[in-house]
């Protein structure tokens, strides 16, 4: 299994990073199985999973039920766990107990946080207390209200400026990696330059040190896409033909067949 160490490797060997965000037993053994290095329990669930509008409502009960199914289906992959809106904001001693919840009960290797520095005192107060934390800059989906909804972020010299500067304050508080979320390529690759952790983008372009996807995005389980979502395959036209044919061969009579039955 990967550790925090394997992240600092790939930066300085140019290797670039995997990630795929996913929620259950089945997609994580898929995971596992097509080698992808790190497994993201995002609390996107709560729009993937439970289609909800936001993140906002999932719990910290939910992400670790989820984790420990993720955590079942792959066993030897390197997994980190979002940690849910309100379960870290309120004190450095709340997060703590929070994210232990989740390590002792998922079996996790790390937690991953939204902010900058901001959020730098609950960062070292996890990391002191032996909980790797993974930090998350750009468009935070648990501020999406304050940031006015799913935008594009670091597009004027002010957003930039503080993207970068948390970039590097994050770094300093010792997280191991950074996801940098719909911000412009150009802003990436500096920050990728500007930082000796890795980051790893989802709609930030091709310079930052890895990328990750939501599972159910790559796969094409929805009508539409973000701009930066590739669809590996129309998942909801094969799964929806498969359905039709089931219901079909039992409506008229050829499922199930002779080999399908018990004698």
């Amino acid at each position: 299994m990967k550790t925090i160490n394997d992240f600092l490797e790939a930066k300085k060997e140019n290797r670039k990073i995997t990630m795929i965000s996913t929620y259950e037993y089945w997609s994580a053994k898929i995971c596992e199985e097509a080698g992808v290095d790190c497994i993201l329990v995002g609390d996107s669930l709560g729009m993937v999973i439970q289609g909800l509008e936001t993140t906002l409502p999932v719990t910290l009960d939910q992400m670790i039920y989820h984790a420990k199914a993720v955590r079942k289906g792959a066993p030897e992959t390197f997994i980190i766990v979002d940690m849910p809106f309100m379960s870290y904001q309120i004190s450095p001693e709340d997060a703590l107990k929070n994210a232990g919840r989740i390590m002792k009960e998922t079996g996790a290797n790390a937690v991953k946080i939204e902010g900058g520095e901001e959020v730098i005192p609950i960062i070292q107060k996890l990391i002191s207390s032996g909980i790797p934390v993974m930090g998350h800059l750009g468009l935070t989906p648990q501020s999406v209200h304050a940031l006015g909804g799913y935008k594009v972020q670091g597009k004027t010299q002010q957003q930039q400026k503080k993207i970068i500067n948390d970039s590097k304050a994050l770094e300093q508080a010792g997280v191991f990696s950074i996801v940098l979320e719909a911000v412009p390529s150009n802003l990436a690759k500096e920050i990728t330059e500007f930082v000796e952790i890795p980051t790893i983008g989802i709609g930030a372009g091709r310079y930052t040190d890895g990328q990750v996807l939501v599972f159910h995005d790559m796969m094409g389980f929805f009508d539409r896409s973000p701009k930066f979502v590739k669809r590996y395959v129309e998942g909801k036209d094969l799964f929806t033909q498969a359905l039709k044919q089931f219901s079909q061969e039992v409506q008229e009579g050829k499922f199930p067949e002779k080999k399908h039955t018990y004698d």
